[in-house]
């Protein structure tokens, strides 16, 4: 023991007050523990671990040693000690007027975006139904005159079932009384002066028939043609006739329904509302009649700028878009379709390689002598594709619980450009980062001024406590004249 390190006013409760005297040793390991001795009833004192009661006397120890605080941080690693660190957010209100506006322009900006995109566009307040189930039903009516035949319905639609996809003939290669047997070939990849030059061409699949490998001379003709083992006489498709250009007059009826399986909801492409009458009568137009379910395929076609001459000679794949985009918030009624029309083969439109629609069919008979005869049809026609998509939304809470947390969230990115704005690129960055970042050591560190072991007087400063047994408040202070 040695030294007197101060003298301490105590009040205890009830208002007496006592003299306390606190001596200081040093222990073994450095540890500097204080005595307190009280004539009356005393209150904790801070930094000290002591406490008393009436005339007993309890003391407890504790160790400053900064030779045994550093053995023992040493004996810790260095990534395991930086790893159990934690991290807390700091306020620092920074004055700044270019700041300021550039944080609360970007906040505006966020919540713009959510407001007019996400919610009021996007509609992000809402549940989606994309897996529409749909079926299509067709109709094609109109009369026609090819090759000095008048065509209806049931010679220019194919298949004539009236699905999703059919097809609308407008001219044809037309080859009659075919039989099976042997016959020059009418390509002219397949012409030929020698055997020699068909032998080149067995197994070719460009042909009308399998090739046999002799050459075939008319009138002792220099050049020939590859003889073929199939239909005879080959089609020969050099001929030209004159499209059907009544085509454009011709209507097509289009009946959609559709069910949207995730509401239960199911809806028609023309409203109940309408007779049939109007229905007979009307053309669609997407201003004055936009739900009239007949189209005339002319003004399909003007309304995608191609010209009648040029698909009804080539042919050509016109696609008809029907979209059902549905807010089932409203009343069902307004779940209405809108159609739109493209071109689907404007890809190839100036392809050299292979221009147009074409497909081929056969009409078979037989004769009194039970010789089977074909005739052969290579159409060219304008190909019509019904696509039906669409969905449907409708309120739900969790879709708008998820937006509206990530339109909060987000208004943060505001707080993240401006610290990027301010440790980087502000003229007062480094105060910036100063104030910013502060680190705390969980270890209480004693100044240099303040080392116990080296004998140098401890620095004890004002405390205030609230007593646990009587509720009265204890007040401790160094005496002056210890100083």
């Amino acid at each position: 023991m040695s030294g007197l390190l101060g003298k301490w006013i105590v009040k205890a409760p009830g208002g007496h007050r006592g003299k306390a005297r606190t001596r200081k040793g040093e222990g073994k390991c450095g540890q500097v523990f204080i005595l307190v001795l009280s004539l009356s009833r005393c209150t904790i004192v801070r930094n000290t671990g002591l406490s008393c009661s009436g005339s007993q006397l309890k003391a407890s120890s504790i160790c400053t040693s900064t030779q045994h605080t550093s053995t023992m941080a040493h004996r810790v690693p260095n990534f395991i000690a930086n790893f159990f660190v934690y991290e807390t957010a700091k306020s620092v209100v920074v004055k700044s007027w270019s700041v300021g506006i550039i944080n609360r322009v970007v906040q505006l900006l966020i919540i713009l975006y959510f407001i007019c995109w996400v919610f009021m566009h996007e509609k992000g307040y809402q549940q989606r139904d994309t897996g529409i189930e749909s079926a299509v039903m067709t109709k094609v009516k109109g009369l026609g005159r090819f090759n000095n035949r008048v065509m209806d319905v049931a010679d220019y639609v194919a298949p004539s079932q009236g699905g999703s996809s059919f097809s609308v003939i407008t001219s044809m290669v037309i080859t009659a009384n075919q039989k099976q047997g042997r016959c020059p070939e009418t390509d002219h990849k397949f012409k030929c002066t020698t055997d020699d030059d068909c032998m080149k061409k067995l197994g070719s699949n460009l042909g009308n028939g399998i090739i046999t490998g002799l050459c075939l001379n008319n009138n002792n003709e220099t050049k020939g043609w590859c003889e073929i083992e199939g239909w005879c006489p080959a089609e020969d498709d050099n001929v030209s006739e004159k499209p059907m250009k009544e085509v454009e007059n011709f209507t097509i009826f289009i009946k959609n329904s559709i069910r949207f399986p995730l509401f239960n909801v199911t809806r028609g492409n023309f409203p109940s509302i309408l007779n049939k009458s109007y229905i007979q009568s009307c053309h669609y137009d997407s201003v004055d009649n936009p739900f009239c379910p007949i189209f005339k395929v002319g003004d399909i076609l003007r309304q995608i700028n191609q010209s009648v001459d040029s698909i009804t000679d080539k042919g050509g794949e016109i696609g008809i878009n029907i979209n059902w985009n549905c807010n089932l918030d409203y009343n069902v009624t307004y779940c209405n379709p809108n159609y739109f029309f493209t071109r689907l083969d404007a890809a190839f439109k100036n392809s050299v390689a292979s221009k147009g629609y074409n497909f081929r069919f056969a009409k078979y008979y037989q004769s009194e002598d039970g010789t089977e005869y074909r005739t052969l049809h290579k159409a060219k026609a304008i190909r019509f594709d019904i696509i039906v998509s669409g969905n449907a939304g409708k309120f739900s809470t969790v879709p708008f619980l998820i937006n509206l947390v990530a339109a909060f969230t987000s208004v943060g990115l505001a707080t993240v450009l401006c610290d990027i704005i301010l440790l980087n690129f502000h003229k007062g960055a480094d105060k910036y980062k100063a104030k910013k970042f502060e680190e705390v050591s969980a270890v209480v560190s004693v100044s240099a001024n303040n080392r116990l072991y080296m004998g140098s007087q401890m620095s004890i400063k004002t405390l205030e406590k609230r007593s646990n047994d009587s509720g009265t408040f204890s007040y401790g202070r160094q005496d002056p004249s210890f100083q």
